[in-house]
């Protein structure tokens, strides 16, 4: 798999005072994949969370987050990652669309890197594909990639690879928008 490089874009609401959110898909390692996010635009209009320690923690699509939806081509099951700029995150699986739950294993947990700048807010985030029981040498795998980014004053703005619903749903299936095919050797 060599590296996708992608943009997402607002939902139509708004943007949030982020003017571009790029990522970056890659992978590192025999089943290890690298998702790199990357906001530039007015990071002083948003609310950003704090550094901690690397944590399970709910909920965190409330405030500034970035996400991952991966699924392997044709099957309904997928799970969802998400991954806070204080380095917190969470792991869900789903049977099929919604339907699932939190898994609590820490051994899920992301390695989780952000870097700051004036105008920029950079999130790498590796993920092991070997906890993913229907991913496979060779699979195509189906991402939908995501961002929610919380102003100042509270309102969240929603950013996705596509969006396909009249609303912000980042479980809709055709929000899976980036395919890559998945191989046991790095690349």
């Amino acid at each position: 798999m060599s590296d996708s490089i992608t943009s997402l874009t607002p939902f139509a609401l708004g943007h949030g005072g982020v003017e571009t959110i790029h990522s970056r898909v890659s992978c590192v390692e025999q089943r290890l994949l690298r998702i790199t996010y990357l906001a530039k635009g007015e990071l002083g209009t948003l609310k950003i969370p704090a550094k901690c320690s690397p944590r399970r923690v709910d909920r965190l699509w409330e405030h500034t987050c970035f996400e991952a939806f991966i699924r392997a081509d044709g099957d309904p099951s997928y799970c969802e990652f998400n991954f806070s700029p204080s380095s917190e995150w969470a792991v869900y699986a789903f049977h099929g669309y919604r339907d699932g739950s939190a898994l609590q294993d820490e051994r899920w947990s992301p390695e989780i890197v952000v870097r700051w700048g004036v105008d920029r807010l950079e999130l790498d985030a590796v993920i092991r594909l070997d906890r993913l029981s229907t991913i496979r040498s060779g699979s195509t795998l189906r991402v939908g990639l995501s961002a929610v980014i919380e102003a100042n004053d509270g309102t969240l703005f929603y950013w996705a690879l596509k969006h396909p619903a009249a609303k912000p749903d980042f479980h809709h299936p055709d929000s899976f928008a980036l395919e890559l095919t998945f191989s046991s050797q790095s690349g």
